[in-house]
């Protein structure tokens, strides 16, 4: 089984690029950000003539989370990251698929730092792991994957020291991350090329993809039950060279389901 997320950058704008890429390499489940479409405007009709159901949450210009799946049947559980029934951002849906708890998130940019935005990150941050820590105790077969808009170590960005300051390299951000690999959670991008300059991101500005100037922000964590099935993944950073493409690039796994 083929898992994918793929922060589209405006999926409407982009629905080529996606289409086309869902033709070639047929993802089982893919998850989405950034659709920066309202809830009536996500082209469900595209969708389901590509060969997939979706559940999504639309937001009008930002924002927006979706799961697709191609074979399977999807529960949705929930479309809101639970710990502030305030919080209208669309950037966290949940879904039961094939007996796994999928979980695709939009985690906030949080720049400027400091300021307000930095601070909702730190708070979105915090509800997602009190969340996480849940399904980690009950033992769940679950997928933590997304536009994680944080970059964890400095082997994943290009010329770290221009980051420091920056929201997506803070040390409060990225302490967030290891926070969840310590509770259980697999980085499998990372675990498969422990090596490797694996890049998922790369700005539309200075030809950063053509420099390969780029960040890893899109992770697929795994949790301690599903450990065991992962066989590949990568990243088809070919994408990210199509005409009006996204600035990140289709991140996927394979595992044995």
């Amino acid at each position: 089984m083929r898992i994918a997320t793929y922060n589209v950058n405006g999926i409407n704008a982009r629905l080529p690029v996606l289409l086309q890429w869902l033709k070639e390499t047929q993802p089982d489940i893919v998850c989405l950000q950034e659709l920066k479409a309202p809830q009536e405007r996500f082209p469900i009709e595209s969708i389901r003539d590509a060969g997939y159901q979706a559940i999504w949450k639309g937001q009008k210009s930002w924002n927006g989370v979706a799961i697709l799946s191609k074979d399977h049947e999807i529960t949705e559980v929930q479309n809101s990251l639970p710990g502030d029934d305030e919080d209208v951002q669309s950037r966290y849906i949940e879904a039961i698929i094939n007996q796994m708890v999928i979980c695709c998130f939009y985690v906030p940019n949080g720049n400027p730092y400091p300021g307000p935005k930095f601070d909702y990150k730190l708070s979105w941050l915090k509800r997602l792991k009190k969340r996480t820590d849940k399904l980690i105790k009950m033992e769940l077969p679950a997928v933590l994957i997304g536009d994680f808009n944080i970059i964890p170590t400095p082997f994943d960005v290009h010329k770290p020291e221009r980051w420091e300051n920056d929201a997506l390299f803070r040390p409060e951000v990225r302490k967030a991350y290891q926070d969840l690999l310590k509770k259980g959670w697999l980085d499998s991008i990372r675990t498969l090329y422990p090596e490797e300059k694996v890049y998922t991101f790369w700005d539309y500005l200075y030809k950063a993809y053509d420099r390969n100037a780029g960040i890893r922000l899109d992770h697929i964590l795994l949790s301690p039950y599903l450990i065991p099935d992962l066989q590949s993944g990568g990243v088809d950073s070919h994408v990210r060279g199509w005409e009006k493409s996204s600035d990140h690039a289709p991140t996927w796994i394979e595992l044995d389901r």
